[in-house]
């Protein structure tokens, strides 16, 4: 316990310090600029004319602290993986003030988490500075208007998430010995205005990881027939799409499978938007997971 406390005033204390550190502003050439040594990766990304300026540095053994600027704002985050702390912020950079994530915010993010995606090494085969950077953007990509920045994530196996890897067979993916074979997780949960977790329509019977999809949405079986889309809150329908209880958006660089993944795709997809209100709780218990749960493949 006096581990873990003084890890979290540790990182308090980090999360204090200002946002030093940014790599210098380039040229606004459309697409990444991107650099690694050892114990850093940063770099820029420019799309249509908005820039974002990033870096992930190892400050201190196996504690890493991140930086991401745009739009007249900096988020910061200060992860310590070996005990599943991280401290997240976000602030105006004109006065310092708390701020929010907007849509044309999360879209910028979005893009450079695919970007990243591509240009970095997947899983385990990425640096650690690079592999949290990935997923602390992924995270913020997702991060709800009405989520608070400033906050401190904990996570612990078996008590801050639940690992799913089972349901995840083949990597992910309908190929080789899984062909044609269904493992189905019971159930995608989420409560909203409908109804709580235990109302079968906030409850989806899904195919974990990314087996199909038409048009970018998923299909989900209606009688014997797969249609293509999302039901809204129907009593427990089948359904399966693209990387299906995976932490991120789409298909990220990282391959975790997780209860609490699981649940917030089953509310983004089940009749709400990505930064719906409704899916907050679902997406606060899932950023731990996000930062710290373990690869599955």
């Amino acid at each position: 316990m006096r581990k873990m406390l003084g890890a979290v005033a540790t990182l308090m204390l980090w999360a204090c310090g200002g946002a030093g550190g940014a790599p210098e502003s380039a040229p606004k050439t459309e697409g990444l600029s991107l650099s690694t040594e050892p114990g850093v990766t940063q770099g820029s990304f420019v799309r249509t004319g908005a820039e974002v300026t990033f870096s992930s540095r190892e400050v201190e053994s196996g504690v890493y602290r991140l930086e991401l600027r745009l739009h007249g704002m900096t988020l910061t985050g200060l992860l310590d993986p070996a005990n599943g702390v991280s401290t997240m912020d976000g602030f105006a950079d004109g006065n310092a003030q708390d701020t929010q994530l907007l849509d044309a915010d999360r879209e910028l993010v979005s893009a450079l988490y695919a970007e990243l995606n591509t240009a970095l090494p997947a899983g385990d085969a990425a640096a650690p500075e690079a592999m949290y950077l990935r997923r602390a953007v992924g995270l913020w990509a997702e991060n709800p208007t009405t989520v608070e920045l400033k906050r401190l994530v904990m996570g612990e196996q078996g008590r801050g998430y639940t690992m799913l890897c089972s349901y995840a067979k083949c990597n992910g993916k309908f190929t080789g010995s899984c062909g044609g074979v269904y493992n189905w997780y019971s159930y995608a949960k989420h409560d909203c205005n409908k109804g709580g977790f235990d109302w079968a329509g906030n409850q989806q019977i899904a195919q974990l990881g990314d087996h199909t999809s038409c048009s970018g949405d998923e299909y989900y079986l209606s009688g014997s027939t797969w249609l293509c889309g999302e039901p809204d809150h129907w009593s427990r329908p089948k359904v399966m799409g693209i990387c299906w209880g995976r932490c991120g958006g789409g298909c990220g660089g990282d391959t975790q499978y997780t209860l609490d993944a699981t649940n917030h795709d089953g509310c983004v997809r089940n009749g709400h938007m990505l930064a719906s209100a409704y899916c907050d709780d679902q997406f606060v218990s899932a950023s731990d997971d996000e930062l710290f749960a373990p690869n599955c493949y």
